[in-house]
């Protein structure tokens, strides 16, 4: 059986836990400028879905793309790779 197509992992720390199921990551990236040639640290943030309620503020997380959970929902939860207790 094949697999699916490729999905996008991305790594990140979360910075909200509060609503039921669902935290909010902010995964940063470098970005050079064009004409300075300066890395620009660019971060977005995306609503993961997280079925257990396990994750904290400041964890550090690995999220998987997926198919549309709600409006806004578009990751799941892959790995917890750091705890802070």
């Amino acid at each position: 059986m094949s697999e699916r197509g490729h999905r996008r992992v991305q790594t990140g720390v979360v910075i909200s836990n509060k609503m039921e199921k669902t935290v909010v990551v902010k995964v940063d990236r470098l970005v050079k400028h064009q004409i300075y040639n300066k890395f620009i640290k660019r971060s977005v943030k995306y609503k993961v879905h997280d079925e257990k309620n396990i994750c904290k503020i400041g964890d550090k997380v690995q999220i998987i793309e997926c198919r549309p959970l709600s409006k806004d929902k578009r990751w799941n939860l892959k790995q917890i790779s750091e705890c802070i207790s």
